[in-house]
């Protein structure tokens, strides 16, 4: 079945940068809309960023400007560019491969940015 994998969490320092990667298996992953969520302490998971089959994208307000998600095809793989991070987007980050009937969640990967 689909498999999803994220990676690239870490740890850094205030106004630094990462780049998540979500990585996908399945014939279907070109026709599937790819979510970004992250889930803090003690907070409920959020919708971060999304981009659909087509490439349109959307972000949550707190981190427009600043993030940028992006996919390959070819590679079956989804990226969060992340700059200029901040304490409060400390958090688990999900990659959810949504198909119109299912849902394909990865394992998540620890995001801390701390001085």
């Amino acid at each position: 079945q689909v498999q999803v994998v994220e990676s690239g969490g870490g740890l850094v320092q205030p106004g630094g940068s990462l780049r998540l990667s979500c990585a996908a298996s399945g014939r279907l992953f070109s026709i599937a809309n790819i979510e970004w969520h992250r889930q803090a302490p003690g907070k409920q998971r959020e919708l971060v960023a999304e981009i659909t089959r087509s490439g349109n994208t959307n972000y949550v307000d707190s981190v427009k400007g600043r993030f940028t998600i992006s996919r390959d095809n070819a590679k079956n793989t989804v990226y969060l560019q992340m700059n200029s991070l901040k304490p409060e987007d400390t958090a688990v980050y999900y990659c959810n491969v949504h198909y119109l009937t299912n849902d394909h969640w990865g394992q998540g990967t620890q995001v801390t940015v701390s001085s």
